[in-house]
């Protein structure tokens, strides 16, 4: 028995010291698509420095890793609600709220808190392009009134930060200018893209608000990024990768560390 405990309290301080490390050290994790490509392909496997950036702040041109809103979900749908009465269920993906992209449940909010009242509030979602809720009426300033509750599924995304707050951005002719100079180096030396009429953001000179980022993925033509819903907020960053694990001819430092 006594053998038994020791064996027990080994496996649960092993447990809790891998939990320390891979929450507030380091995690293992890939890119799953191709935005960063060529800089990291989808096969990559790279451990990410959680801890350092407590000493210096990330700059730009650096790669980052952050939280970020990947999709809002449709958690609850209140009984005998007009929601309900739409047939709207649990667990649908929305879209867009009157043709307005969604990018998280604030967003959706603030998108039914701007509509007038007497307008009618139209949902977008994976599985029905249109899903109607009825006519908005006084107060009704949120989908919660509606009989909705909202979730944000929240996942590491790992793009280059391009901006930082009180600096202006812009996209133009395949390049990146920042505070009106093109940025230029290795880092930059590439095409990048904004013909897609659903970027929202940098295709005009856009001021970074203090305390958010403006950050694109490298392979610009296929990444979802700043240019389409914004900003990311200082406080969701998790840190950077610097060491490159998989494939073994690919094994190396990564983003300028060592």
């Amino acid at each position: 028995m006594r053998e038994i405990l020791e064996w027990i309290e080994v496996i649960i301080v092993a447990g809790g010291l891998a939990f320390l490390v891979m929450s507030y050290v380091t995690v293992r994790m890939h890119v799953p698509t191709g935005s960063m490509i060529p800089t990291i392909d989808p096969k990559d496997s790279f451990f990410v420095d959680e801890i350092s950036y407590h000493f210096h702040s990330a700059t730009p041109g650096d790669i980052v890793v952050f939280w970020h809103t990947d999709s809002v979900l449709i958690k609850d749908v209140k009984s005998g609600s007009l929601a309900d009465s739409a047939r709207l269920t649990p667990g649908e993906r929305l879209i867009y709220v009157n043709r307005d992209p969604v990018f998280s449940s604030a967003g959706a909010d603030q998108i039914v808190a701007s509509l007038p009242v007497g307008t009618m509030v139209v949902l977008s979602l994976v599985n029905a392009p249109q899903l109607d809720l009825g006519t908005k009426a006084s107060g009704m300033n949120s989908l919660s009134a509606f009989g909705i509750t909202l979730r944000d599924k929240r996942v590491r995304y790992v793009k280059r930060l391009i901006a930082v707050g009180g600096q202006t951005v812009q996209v133009k002719d395949g390049r990146v200018y920042v505070n009106g100079k093109k940025l230029t180096g290795p880092r930059f030396d590439r095409e990048y893209t904004s013909g897609d009429p659903r970027m929202l953001f940098g295709m005009t000179p856009t001021l970074i608000p203090e305390g958010k980022w403006f950050v694109m993925g490298d392979n610009s033509a296929n990444s979802w990024d700043s240019r389409y819903w914004g900003f990311v907020d200082k406080r969701d960053f998790i840190g950077e990768p610097y060491l490159r694990v998989w494939p073994l001819n690919r094994f190396g430092p990564m983003n300028g560390y060592f």
